[in-house]
């Protein structure tokens, strides 16, 4: 089932009341059924959870993603206990071997440039060669072919003058919006996998508890960077606001291609994320990314 997202920017109160979560602000009441619910976004300092409302959502699987004070994504609550034989994955995990973890990471990082390099020729109208680079990544990409499409990636994407930084000017505020509610989701999915989220393939930070969701949105970036052009040529505004974020949020459902079927983004991670899963007890060889164009 497609789960809603809610994006809420004013005071208010959530609480809980025969299985629906109430929410309440000074000029409405509302009730949602909580199963139906996948991502909530808290965006103000003053919104209140009760506790029992909290542990509802968290028990149907809905990330709660808390926003700081510059409205940028900043913390994650997510279900620790979401999957039956959750001790003997996370042990397959923690115990899977370096050339795996190196041609997980290789099929990720090939899978990434090759999106890249199709939505770089939909935005400019021109040939590249990240076919190329995609064929000349090695196991771990070892030769750091992430590094060289990215480089000219960002060079050929925008008209203006970019350099891609997590505190850059704008449109990083807006990119990087749109990757903070891509790894919530990413991190929904893997959990809901019973995979252990800290626990990265190639993201090793010791600071990172989300390395292995850093690791697996890697080939979902360009669903990001696509709607962050489409809101450039659309709107003249560069800061944030609700519309430009509702918008941004729209990129959880938008449609994804498995070869038998399509699905929206938050499904389709989670079909990303079992694959993972059972590359980690034997039962595949490859992650099944799906196609982001067709």
């Amino acid at each position: 089932m497609l789960k809603k997202t809610i994006l809420l920017e004013n005071k208010a109160s959530l609480t809980t009341k025969n299985l629906q979560l109430v929410i309440k602000t000074d000029v409405r009441e509302s009730t949602i059924p909580i199963e139906e619910i996948g991502f909530i976004v808290l965006d103000h300092p003053e919104i209140y959870l009760s506790i029992p409302a909290m542990n509802f959502l968290i028990e149907n699987n809905a990330a709660l993603i808390v926003c700081s004070t510059n409205h940028l994504p900043n913390g994650l609550f997510l279900n620790l206990n979401s999957h039956h034989i959750q001790q003997e994955i996370f042990k397959q995990q923690i115990n899977a071997s370096v050339p795996l973890k190196k041609q997980l990471w290789q099929q990720t990082i090939v899978e990434k440039i090759t999106n890249q390099g199709i939505l770089l020729e939909k935005i400019t109208g021109s040939k590249n060669s990240f076919d190329f680079l995609a064929s000349k990544v090695l196991s771990g990409d070892s030769s750091n072919m992430e590094g060289v499409a990215a480089s000219q990636y960002w060079k050929s994407f925008f008209e203006m003058k970019f350099k891609r930084e997590r505190f850059g000017d704008y449109p990083n505020n807006f990119l990087n919006y749109g990757y903070a509610i891509l790894r919530a989701a990413t991190a929904r999915a893997l959990s809901g996998s019973g995979l252990l989220n800290t626990l990265g393939i190639h993201h090793k930070s010791k600071y990172n508890a989300f390395a292995l969701a850093d690791d697996i949105m890697e080939p979902f970036r360009p669903i990001v960077d696509e709607k962050v052009f489409e809101l450039m040529q659309n709107y003249d505004e560069q800061e944030l606001n609700t519309l430009l974020k509702s918008e941004l949020l729209q990129i959880l459902t938008r449609t994804v291609y498995f070869k038998e079927e399509k699905s929206p983004l938050m499904v389709a991670l989670q079909k990303t994320a079992s694959s993972l899963q059972q590359c980690y007890t034997g039962e595949r060889k490859k992650i099944k990314y799906p196609k982001l164009w067709i």
